[in-house]
């Protein structure tokens, strides 16, 4: 079991998919655990807004991790920064061996993936549906 989306065969465990948005986060400057709609078990300290946040992937990192969607004006606004932030994080010579870095090469990949199930959606006119 775990996150699927429409548009796209890309897909992670829940665990996977989280520590793929931290990731992405951290390469944003952005630390998830300290900002709203996120908590870690025992830590109550006050959340940041998101409203004060303006990279491109706020659609993809403030949303849930299991259900719903993201429209197709944000997956047009998501795509080529995921795309971006996915090759500088994971580069293609680095994750060439699956067996080398079995993460990085999925994140890559399922990474990758998502972008252009992002793309594919916003050309339909149609939501991203995670599932």
């Amino acid at each position: 079991m775990g996150l699927d989306f429409s548009h796209t065969d890309a897909q992670w465990s829940y665990t996977g998919f989280s520590r793929f948005r931290d990731a992405l986060a951290t390469h944003e400057g952005i630390d998830l655990d300290q900002m709203e709609g996120f908590r870690r078990h025992g830590d109550d300290r006050p959340r940041i807004p998101w409203t004060g946040i303006t990279s491109p992937l706020v659609p993809l990192l403030n949303h849930s991790d299991c259900d719903g969607e993201l429209s197709p004006e944000e997956c047009r606004q998501v795509a080529p920064h995921l795309r971006d932030a996915v090759n500088e994080l994971w580069p293609a010579e680095t994750h060439s061996d699956f067996h080398a870095d079995p993460t990085g090469y999925h994140n890559r990949s399922s990474g990758l993936a998502l972008a252009d199930g992002m793309d594919t959606a916003a050309a339909a006119g149609e939501p991203l549906r995670f599932e």
